[in-house]
């Protein structure tokens, strides 16, 4: 099989913890071949984010064509996306690409700095989700997405089913947000149908970059041709072992382990 094409649009994050450079290593891991579409290039590290500096939208739009036109591509991840005008400047270059696309709303990075402007939430409803095959929501973003407040499982199943419903696509919702040692992540299909990976909970800091790189990871399976269930199941399991092998960087939220197959 031929190695799957797997392009990123998202922000560059400087300490290498999360977006394009926790999406490259993820895709890499997993045997992909990481293309990029960087929308903002931020100063970041484990403390939080200290200067962010947006793409044009035409910059972004040319970056997505030169890897579409070229090289093909098999699955696409989108993770901050910065503004409304790079936002639907994205999703019209990617319109005529047959392939999966997984949205990771990207709103609030792990240090609590915002991520998404307050227009760029309407072209998010606009454009990514109606475009999305998954989407990739933690429970705040759910939250504000579904309009419903999630303090279990079960209404954490019920938003996903509310945008499930309102969009046609597949939500996995990431229950790390939720106060129990025990972390539940629900994948509810176009369907309606359920599933759920529960796994305790490993107390660390070591979480900066998990919704990037669980969002590249699902991509990769998906450009594979592995099933969606399947394809959750493999990006879910990489991300544990990966926060379990996290190198312990940083003051604050650290990085993940994101090579842990080369030494497992």
């Amino acid at each position: 099989m031929m190695q799957p094409r797997i392009l990123s649009v998202a922000g560059s994050d400087s300490s290498g913890g999360a977006g394009i450079q926790a999406d490259i290593k993820t895709i890499t891991m997993l045997g992909g071949y990481a293309m990029t579409a960087i929308t903002a290039v931020t100063a970041q590290n484990t403390l939080g984010v200290t200067h962010i500096d947006a793409m044009t939208a035409a910059s972004v739009a040319a970056q997505i064509a030169a890897c579409v036109d070229d090289i093909g591509v098999d699955a696409v991840k989108t993770g901050m996306l910065g503004n409304s005008r790079v936002t639907a400047a994205i999703f019209k270059a990617l319109v005529h690409v047959d392939a999966p696309i997984v949205v990771d709303p990207v709103m609030i990075a792990t240090s609590g700095d915002r991520l998404l402007s307050d227009d760029a939430i309407g072209s998010l409803r606009k454009f990514a989700l109606p475009a999305a095959t998954v989407v990739t929501p933690n429970i705040p973003e759910l939250e504000l997405l579904a309009g419903e407040e999630v303090d279990d499982v079960d209404s954490m199943i019920a938003a996903a089913t509310i945008l499930v419903e309102a969009y046609g696509n597949a939500v996995i919702a990431k229950g790390g947000h939720l106060l129990s040692d025990m972390l539940t992540d629900v994948l509810v299909s176009p369907d309606g149908q359920v599933s759920r990976i529960e796994s305790p909970r490993i107390h660390t800091q070591s979480t900066h970059g998990t919704g990037c790189s669980l969002a590249s990871a699902l991509a990769t399976e998906l450009g594979k041709g592995v099933p969606l269930e399947a394809a959750f199941q493999t990006a879910c399991d990489y991300v544990r072992r990966a926060i379990a092998s996290a190198p312990g960087f940083g003051h604050g939220h650290g990085p993940l382990g994101h090579d842990w197959p080369l030494s497992a």
